[in-house]
This record gives structure tokens, sequence and C-alpha cells, in this order.
């Protein structure tokens, strides 16, 4: 099969050409690759920000894909049936946290496209219970981005208080803003959207997709904020949130890695401010989001790639060269 392979971080991957995959354990299941999202995180895991991955490595985490075979204790999924695959890709089930419902804070978890190969192939490997099933008919283009901005996004929004918040900031509008902007304005919430200063094409994004202002990181929103969720990887943006939102109000920072948050003053967190962050997902954010997702429905904006294409996508994604998400194709 092709596949594109991170051999050592620092480095672009490599077009290669590798042996088909073998179901190593009983709940693995073989997929063959629809589409498979690019995200910001295959970025920090290129750059070294993340480190010790699986070498050599498939990255990639946002996975549509068909099943071609099943292991022997593969009981809810047959060949042909159609899943999607997300970042949380294993845990022990037995862990403290997973016995209280934090799963995603696994202490044995394993991340699909990291800590085991990914979708940045034409074939890849899951386990059946981290595969969520999805319609036959929708597109892959479509459904890739929804396995990871989407659902993140939408851990995020929760995180902040979901729908008891009534003004909305999202700092960086890109894969996951882009998608947790329509489910909030679904909900009736007025969202305030950042982005980097000058990019317009993102900011009219966001007010076509329901913003009700958009502007540069660097301004003051038109209204005091309930709660901000902030989506670029930039520790400053956390601090200068804060000074935005009201008394009581939380902010939440989606990335998995973010730049140092400098010092501030203790006047902005007081009045029961509070800063978040969020790890992973659990598979109970998946099915939720996925539930809600079709009702509203979601529209993603998609840039497509070929697979061989892999590091141009991820460049542009790196230099923000397209506003949304960008997915590789096997086509």
């Amino acid at each position: 099969m092709k596949a594109m392979v991170l051999e050592e971080q620092g480095q672009p991957l490599k077009q290669r050409q590798l042996p088909m995959p073998e179901i190593q354990t009983p709940d693995q299941v073989l997929l063959k690759v629809e589409a498979c999202g690019v995200c910001r995180t295959d970025l920090h895991i290129l750059d070294g920000e993340l480190p010790d991955p699986k070498r050599p490595l498939i990255p990639g985490h946002q996975i549509v894909g068909t099943v071609v075979r099943t292991g022997d204790a593969v009981t809810n999924l047959q060949p042909g049936d159609r899943v999607g695959v997300p970042w949380l890709g294993h845990t022990d089930g037995s862990c403290r946290y997973c016995r209280r419902g934090q799963e995603n804070l696994c202490e044995q978890a394993r991340f699909t496209g990291y800590t085991m190969d990914g979708g940045y192939a034409e074939y890849a490997l899951a386990h059946e219970p981290f595969c969520f099933p999805l319609p036959p008919d929708a597109r892959a283009l479509d459904i890739a981005p929804l396995l990871c901005a989407g659902l993140i996004g939408f851990r995020t929004w929760r995180l902040a208080g979901g729908v008891d918040n009534e003004r909305l900031g999202i700092y960086g509008f890109g894969a996951a803003a882009h998608i947790l902007c329509q489910i909030a304005c679904w909900y009736g919430q007025s969202v305030y959207a950042f982005t980097r200063p000058g990019d317009e094409a993102a900011q009219k994004l966001a007010r076509d997709l329901g913003a009700v202002w958009a502007g540069s990181s660097e301004e003051d929103p038109p209204e005091v904020l309930d709660a901000a969720l902030v989506f670029a990887p930039v520790g400053d943006l956390m601090v200068t949130a804060l000074g935005h939102v009201d008394r009581g109000g939380s902010v939440v920072s989606g990335g998995i890695h973010m730049s140092d948050i400098p010092a501030f003053p203790y006047r902005l967190l007081w009045e029961e401010r509070s800063m978040k962050s969020v790890a992973n997902l659990t598979r109970e954010d998946g099915h939720a989001f996925l539930e809600v997702a079709p009702r509203v429905p979601v529209r993603t904006e998609v840039h497509a790639y070929a697979l061989k294409d892999a590091n141009q996508a991820l460049e542009d994604l790196r230099h923000g060269r397209f506003a949304g998400a960008a997915v590789l194709t096997m086509d």
C-alpha cells in the first residue's frame, strides 16, 4: 500500500510502498481509507513539539474508512461498514481515570497517528471500540474534519459551559473553530471570532457561518464574553481572552500543544474566572457530537489534497494559507 511516513522528526514525510497491515489483536479491524484529515497536531508531531512518537510512523487521526477485515472478537462491525477513527485509539479500561469516566486521561492510552499508525495511507488498523459508525452516503471529505477538529472543538465548548454561555469568543478560526461556530450558533449563542491580524478570509468565513462579529486577535470584542475558546497554539491569547471574559467566565484551550502562557496580573483571574485545557476526547464526546452535527447540519469548509501531497497540505496549514480544514484523499 502507499503511505506517507514520518521517519525522523523535523523532516518531511516520505512516500513509501508498505505491506498491507495485518490484524494483530482480536478487537482490531482493517480499514480501506477513503480520506484522512490533516490536523495541527500532526505538525506538532512532525516538528518534535510532541515527543516520542512511534517511528517510523504513519500520521493521521481523522480517518474515514470502510471495514475490509475484522478480528475474531469484533462483534459490531462487518466488512463493508463505514467508520470514523479519532485521535484516541485505545485505552486500558482499568486505570483510575477510565474507571471514573475520564478515559481521555488514561495512563496507558494510545493515540492514532502518534503512538500507533494512522490514516495517511491506503489502509489502516483500528480497534473496534474506538471506531464511530458513519452513514454510508455522507461524503468522506466532509466527515473527516469532524473526527478531530469537530470532536475536540465540541469537548472544548462543553468544558467552557456549553449552552450556558450567551456570548462566546473563539480565538483562531481554523478547522475546529469553523465547525464549532456552527454548533454554537445553532444553540442560539452569539459568536465572536478572532483571527490572525489581516486574515480577512477567515473573518469572512466566520461571519458567513453565523458569527455576529469577526476581527483581529489584537482587537477588543464589542461585548464582554461569557466564555472563550482558544484554538490557536499561542499562549498569549489565553491571557488576552481572560481579559475579555466576564466574572465567572472560563477560558479553555483546545490545543494539545501551546506556547508558554505569560505571567499576568491576578486581577484578570479574580471574580471566579478560570483557565482550563482539553486533553484528547472521550467516546461519549464523539457519540454526542456526531448525533448533533447532522441536525445543525454542520458544513465543513474543506481543501482536498492527494495523499502524495501531504507535505504540501501540512505546510499550507502551518502558514495559514486556507480557511477551514485540509483533507487527504486516496483517489
